[in-house]
């Protein structure tokens, strides 16, 4: 008696497993930006504290304990990656979440 040939890669490829399309490009570079900027603690920090409530730049340092500047460097690459917006309040800049 024959035994059953038990590998798990089929003799013949299988249709639903072959890529027809790769996506594009751009998207592709777009979507590893957006990664690159997830990838900083204190800009997820920023996330958080913004999903709470929209605030400005000295209660953003003062809730996540750390320098303006370096707060206000973040909210810059937050923004441009298009995920936060800032709104003027007199004379402060008050920022939330797109």
């Amino acid at each position: 008696m024959k035994e059953k040939d038990k590998s798990i890669i089929p003799d013949e490829p299988v249709d639903s497993c072959i890529i027809t399309e790769q996506p594009d490009i751009e998207d592709m570079y777009d979507l590893a930006e957006l990664f690159k900027v997830f990838g900083d603690s204190t800009r997820i920090r920023i996330l958080a504290a913004l999903l709470e409530k929209e605030m400005c730049v000295y209660h953003l340092s003062e809730e996540l304990d750390m320098g303006q500047s370096a707060i206000s460097h973040q909210l810059r690459v937050l923004r441009t990656a298009g995920l936060v917006k800032a709104i003027r309040r007199g004379k402060e800049m008050v920022y939330s979440i797109l």
